[in-house]
């Protein structure tokens, strides 16, 4: 991913943004208000000075940090974002990704969230691969160094097993990954459940060590940390991740390939942006 942005496609994307004189013109307060919605780390206060010049400024000055130009170009092209919804979401997108395509970039839809991805060498097709700056992303949202770790080995090891095309065990590695990801921040976000365990159907709680995947991705969801698309296109991960066991792949025969791996991290790029963006990072 050709991240960080080239100053002059920043210009470019800020006059996107911004839409001076268009339909959907944004007004200096709106366009300070889209940087808090995409989860920036104190967003700056709109000066008064010329939008396109005052956004691309903003763009540039935080070129470095992937996350939060890849939370903003997700975010304008989300359709949470438009009273209309899909309609001026779509038209954002297609905007957009005429000004990121010289930058190999597009955005695009994955189970109905927006996630940013890579075009291939033909300018095609649209490849996803682990989250950029995860190490650093991770350590903004967990606290604990040794989970961190854990899961960056856990990342480690997946990327092997998809490089050499083990892409069963690929597709496995990511699932774990978020089901570690989910765990750590309940473990450390959640008192109540950390201590008690999540509530269950007939008033039968289940401690947090035993939680699956499927649990700890609907709790999020209620507890407004991921939204909705990204819940459940991340449960196909996690259905995908039961071929574990050799007796469900013979009965389905699911003939993974490499393509099948690169669509699992793109409901993973998802949920961190949404993780990122509705969770207050951890001092360091």
């Amino acid at each position: 991913m050709t991240l960080p942005l080239d100053d002059r496609t920043a210009e470019r994307v800020a006059e996107v943004i911004a839409d001076l004189g268009g339909p959907y013109e944004r007004k200096g307060y709106q366009l300070e208000k889209l940087l808090r919605h995409a989860g920036w780390s104190n967003p700056p206060e709109y000066d008064g000075s010329p939008r396109i010049d005052w956004l691309t400024e903003q763009l540039i000055d935080r070129k470095e940090n992937r996350a939060e130009i890849e939370r903003l170009l997700c975010r304008v092209c989300d359709p949470l974002e438009y009273e209309d919804g899909q309609s001026s979401a779509e038209e954002f997108r297609a905007a957009l990704n005429a000004r990121l395509a010289p930058e190999q970039l597009v955005v695009s839809h994955v189970g109905g969230r927006p996630v940013l991805g890579t075009l291939d060498s033909g300018g095609e097709k649209t490849v996803y691969s682990v989250p950029e700056d995860l190490d650093r992303r991770l350590r903004r949202l967990i606290r604990n160094e040794e989970a961190v770790d854990l899961l960056m080995n856990r990342v480690h090891e997946t990327r092997l097993c998809q490089d050499s095309g083990a892409h069963t065990m690929a597709i496995i590695g990511i699932g774990s990954f978020v089901e570690g990801l989910l765990y750590s921040l309940f473990n450390e976000r959640d008192e109540k459940i950390q201590q008690h365990g999540f509530q269950g159907n007939k008033g039968k709680n289940t401690q947090l060590g035993r939680a699956g995947l499927d649990l700890m991705l609907n709790t999020a969801y209620e507890k407004e940390w991921i939204q909705l698309d990204a819940k459940d296109f991340m449960h196909n991960v996690r259905h995908y991740r039961n071929f574990v066991h050799p007796r469900a792949e013979l009965e389905k025969q699911p003939r993974f390939d490499g393509d099948s791996v690169t669509l699992c991290w793109g409901p993973v790029q998802a949920i961190l942006n949404d993780l990122e963006e509705h969770l207050e990072p951890v001092g360091r």
